[in-house]
């Protein structure tokens, strides 16, 4: 039987979670161009990433929660929900828009260290914990052929930065400092903590 909902509608988060031996559900609006509790907002002016990926991660658990207390039928279990950002000094790098956009985010990567933070929070009766992972991921450099190739693939337009570390993107990336799975966006040391603090068991 689920132990939480699962806000998100990230096939990487659903994996992630299998992983931990984590059992959910899925939680997400049905309600047309409703936004539902995934749907990435747009920074405020001069907001630096940290604060930008907690505020958006709240958002997402604050309107997930309120899914659950607003439908009657839903057992009252803790909800859990993420973002993810890419950070490149103080430019954060969203989903890219199209083909184009995917090959100017590699070409700023391409050769730079960058920092990926991803928020995972957990909220249930009034009661909401976040936690948030760093992590430092080096590109190595990368001509216009990789590039092209890369965008071709298809793999960048669902991700933030325009790239899975757990894809062919993967092949990029010279050095990590932190945690892989914050990086592919849900970080598992924090996620257990979290699940933990509320009482769920981890294996």
């Amino acid at each position: 039987m689920a132990v939480i909902y699962l806000a998100s509608r990230s096939p990487r988060r659903r994996e992630l979670l299998v992983q931990m031996g984590v059992k959910f559900e899925m939680l997400l609006f049905r309600e047309g161009t409703r936004q539902d509790a995934d749907t990435v907002e747009d920074p405020l002016p001069g907001e630096p990433p940290d604060d930008y990926v907690r505020r958006v991660t709240r958002l997402k658990v604050d309107a997930a929660w309120q899914r659950v207390v607003m439908r009657k039928g839903l057992r009252r279990m803790p909800v859990l929900a993420a973002d993810t950002t890419v950070a490149l000094a103080n430019e954060m790098l969203a989903k890219p828009a199209d083909a184009a956009d995917a090959a100017r985010m590699m070409r700023l990567l391409a050769g730079t260290r960058h920092r990926v933070l991803t928020a995972v929070a957990v909220a249930h009766e009034g009661r909401v914990e976040m936690r948030v992972s760093e992590s430092l991921v080096t590109f190595c450099p990368l001509d216009e052929a990789r590039i092209d190739a890369y965008v071709a693939s298809g793999e960048p337009f669902d991700k933030a930065g325009g790239y899975g570390i757990q894809g062919r993107a993967g092949a990029f990336v010279s050095r990590l400092e932190g945690s892989y799975t914050g990086v592919m966006g849900l970080p598992l040391f924090e996620t257990g903590e979290l699940l933990r603090e509320f009482g769920i068991t981890v294996p």
